[in-house]
C-alpha cells in the first residue's frame, strides 16, 4: 500500500521542479520531503529522482507514479470538499498564491479577517507570479490563486479552472520630481516615447504589457532597470534614473522625489480569485473569494 503523504510529496517535486520549491509549498523542510521521496523509492524499489546538476530530475517511473498521485489527490480533494460541504463552514488548509503587491496590499488584511471569523480554516499564503499560480491552480498544487491581468493582455482561466472578477486596480506613471512630466496634471502614451523606463523583467504580465502598450503606440521601450519589486522600482525613480509604471495597490506612500502623474487613458488590470471547478462547492473557497471582494473597495480607496 503506497503512501498518500509520500505521494504528495512526489507529485509536488513534479510541480514544483525542486524539492525546495516543493517544501516550501507543502509547508515542509527540504530534508522531510526528501525523506519521505526516500522512503516512497524503498516501498516502490523503484528510483524516482536523479541529480541533475543542482537539482533533481524525475525518472520516467516517477513521472508515471506522479500523474497517478495526481489523480488520487483529486479524489482525496473531492471527499475533502463533500465533508467540508456538509458541515457548511470553512475549514481546514488552504494553499492560496498571490503576485507580490496583492500579498503586500490586500492579503494580509483578507487573511486577517479570514482568521478571525473562520478560526477552523488554516490559509496559507505563498506569493508567486500568476503565470505560474495559475498554472499550479490547473494543477492541483495550489487551492487558490489571486492574480491579474490588463486589458490589452488578458489571461484565460485555463480548463477545468473557475475565476471571480475582484476588482480594477489603477496604475500611474511614477517619474522623478524634477522631471518635465512631472509638472503636467496627466500624460498620454506618445509623450514617453523617449522616456528610459524601469519595469520588471521579460515574462511577466506588467513587463509584457508595457512593451505591447508602447509599440501598438509606435514606440520601443527603452528598458533602462528591471527590477521584479515595485518598490525597488520606485527606489530608482527616487533617485533619477528612470520612469515607471507601477500599479496601485500595495504601492504605499511615494518619497517626495517621486511623482505620480496620470496617463491617459488610465491604465487599469483585473484582480481576478481562481479556483478549480471541483473545489467550487468548498466553503473554505467561496468564503475566501467573497471576503476579497467585500475588501476590495476598502484596498483600493486606501490605494
Amino acid at each position: 500500500m503506497l503512501d498518500l503523504g509520500r505521494l504528495r510529496a512526489l507529485h509536488a517535486v513534479s510541480v514544483h521542479g525542486t524539492v525546495g520549491a516543493a517544501a516550501a509549498a507543502l509547508g515542509y523542510t527540504p530534508s522531510a520531503v526528501s525523506q519521505q521521496i526516500a522512503k516512497l523509492e524503498r516501498e516502490t524499489r523503484t528510483t524516482l529522482l536523479e541529480r541533475q546538476g543542482r537539482g533533481v530530475r524525475l525518472t520516467d517511473e516517477a513521472q508515471q507514479l506522479a500523474a497517478t498521485a495526481q489523480q488520487l489527490l483529486s479524489l482525496v480533494e473531492e471527499a475533502e470538499v463533500r465533508l467540508e460541504e456538509q458541515r457548511g463552514v470553512p475549514s481546514g488548509r488552504l494553499a492560496v498564491a498571490c503576485f507580490a503587491s496583492a500579498a503586500r496590499g490586500l492579503m494580509p488584511l483578507a487573511l486577517a479577517d479570514l482568521a478571525r471569523r473562520h478560526p477552523a480554516l488554516d490559509a496559507r499564503l505563498q506569493e508567486l507570479d500568476p503565470h505560474l499560480s495559475v498554472d499550479l491552480v490547473a494543477r492541483g498544487a495550489i487551492d487558490l490563486a489571486v492574480a491579474h491581468d490588463w486589458d490589452i493582455a488578458p489571461m484565460p482561466a485555463p480548463p477545468g479552472v473557475e475565476q471571480a472578477v475582484i476588482g480594477d486596480d489603477l496604475c500611474d506613471v511614477l517619474v522623478p520630481a524634477g522631471h518635465p512630466l512631472a509638472a503636467e496634471e496627466s500624460v498620454r502614451r506618445a509623450d514617453l516615447a523617449d522616456e528610459r523606463w524601469i519595469t520588471q523583467p521579460p515574462g511577466t504580465v506588467c513587463h509584457d504589457w508595457l512593451m505591447r502598450t508602447l509599440r501598438a503606440a509606435g514606440h520601443e521601450p527603452l528598458i533602462a532597470h528591471q527590477a521584479e519589486e515595485n518598490h525597488t522600482q520606485v527606489a530608482l525613480v527616487a533617485a533619477g534614473l528612470g520612469i515607471a509604471l507601477v500599479p496601485r495597490l500595495g504601492r504605499g506612500p511615494l518619497p517626495p522625489q517621486v511623482t505620480a502623474v496620470r496617463l491617459e487613458p488610465v491604465p487599469r488590470r483585473r484582480l481576478c480569485a481562481l479556483w478549480r471547478a471541483g473545489a467550487a462547492r468548498r466553503p473554505a473557497i467561496t468564503e475566501t473569494v467573497r471576503t476579497l471582494q467585500r475588501l476590495w473597495p476598502r484596498v483600493a480607496a486606501q490605494g
